[in-house]
């Protein structure tokens, strides 16, 4: 009876032993790749129309004359306003 009562105990003992190890690796773990992460979180920085002053992602706006667009249609609507008239 002795022994199946030290055999439970070192059973017990190893088991939330292997427990602690495994959330301690799992916890390394997220450290190690929580910087990608976060990089991939961030994405694009954002710009805003100078048509319609929405924000968007820089890689789904259009550049022209030094200025950030939403659309093709917003940047030529913009351009024809800016463009003096005869």
């Amino acid at each position: 009876m002795n022994l199946l009562i030290i055999r439970l105990i070192i059973f017990v003992v190893l088991l939330y032993a292997g427990i602690k190890l495994y959330r301690m690796y799992r916890e390394w773990k997220l450290e190690r790749d929580a910087p990608a992460e976060r990089q991939r979180v961030q994405g694009d920085p954002m710009v805003r129309c100078i048509y319609c002053k929405v924000h968007l992602p820089e890689s789904e706006a259009l550049r022209e004359r030094g200025e950030w667009f939403c659309s093709r249609d917003h940047r030529d609507k913009y351009l024809a306003e800016q463009t003096p008239r005869d």
